[in-house]
């Protein structure tokens, strides 16, 4: 039998390892070995490229797996993230920190312009709304401000080196766009688990019970979509530095449906799950496009099965396998 001294070293040490898995700093170590194995077996851009798009979906996901609010325009704010990267580099400083800082704050202005016009909407009417504003920019881009975006040629641009961020060098580009993913999960994750995030919750479920209840869920939908948009703007602005340019396709937006059908193959509504969706259709669409012309139509049937068969994405499902098998030892 244990002494009553380690009976409390043991419950602290339990303690311990559940406030540090709760707080994401297990999901952090474990998304960044995930990552740094994958890296170091394939290659260094590509998985870059992997886990910038991851930092997209989680965005994505905090509006739509949390709030309950699907959109059909995020690449407005991916786009304007990567274009306020861009516009700076070519016109002020080609400081990466800087394009980084301008990437994030033209998506957070973006998205605090048109938060109170698009929260105010739900379902089918918040998805379209989104869709046109989305449209809206990448006329502006494409056309409009042709000028100063370079129109459909887009912007080349060069970057400086600082000590701390040489983008010309993979290794260092691809350790700080880790870097920024686990932050962004971290932050989201505690976001998430704070009584904010079963805010958040409550809304998606019912708007109308958190109202009667006196919250004010008008603000909180508005922050919330401002947050969203920001860290979607980092993930074009990180884009940018990775790319060397930019150009439409950023804003496009017929690509949301790379965003959508990433959340849901993932399992919407988990971080882990916006990161494995991030994931899977990154490797879907770079590498069953060497051996499969149509692609895409792996990728749609694919989404059938989801929908009809496994609705809680790849991550949802996981964990149902595991609560069954372990209610079934129990």
């Amino acid at each position: 039998m244990l002494s009553g001294e380690d009976g409390e070293r043991n419950k602290l040490g339990k303690d311990v390892k559940t406030r540090f898995r709760d707080s994401g700093g297990l999901g952090v170590i474990l998304i960044a070995l995930g990552f740094i194995i994958f890296g170091t077996a394939t290659s260094l851009l590509r998985t870059t490229d992997f886990i910038i798009f991851s930092i997209f979906v989680l965005g994505f996901d905090l509006l739509y797996g949390h709030m309950g609010r699907l959109s059909f325009g995020h690449m407005l704010f991916f786009g304007s993230g990567a274009y306020a990267a861009g516009l700076l580099v070519r016109y002020a400083t080609p400081n990466p920190f800087l394009a980084i800082l301008a990437g994030i704050c033209g998506g957070a202005l973006v998205g605090g312009i048109l938060g109170p016009v698009v929260v105010r909407a739900t379902g089918a009417c918040f998805a379209l709304i989104n869709l046109a504003f989305n449209q809206v920019g990448y006329f502006l881009a494409l056309v409009a401000f042709a000028k100063s975006t370079g129109g459909e040629d887009g912007l080349s641009l060069t970057f400086s080196s600082t000590p701390l961020l040489d983008i010309t060098r993979p290794k260092v580009f691809f350790g700080f766009a880790l870097f920024c993913l686990c932050l962004i999960y971290y932050f989201l994750k505690r976001l998430t688990s704070s009584p904010y995030g079963i805010l958040l919750r409550t809304i998606r479920e019912n708007e109308t019970r958190a109202q009667f209840i006196g919250y004010n869920t008008y603000r909180y939908k508005w922050i919330t979509f401002v947050i969203s948009s920001s860290i979607s703007a980092l993930a074009g602005a990180l884009a940018t530095l990775n790319y060397g340019y930019v150009n439409p396709s950023f804003v496009d937006p017929t690509r949301n449906v790379e965003v959508i059908f990433a959340a849901l193959i993932g399992g919407a509504g988990s971080l882990y799950g916006a990161v494995i969706g991030g994931f899977s259709y990154m490797v879907i669409s770079n590498y069953l496009a060497r051996y499969i012309p149509r692609w895409e139509m792996f990728l749609g049937f694919a989404l059938l099965i989801l929908v009809f068969k496994f609705r809680e994405g790849i991550w949802g499902n996981v964990i149902s396998v595991w609560k069954r098998r372990t209610q079934t030892g129990e």
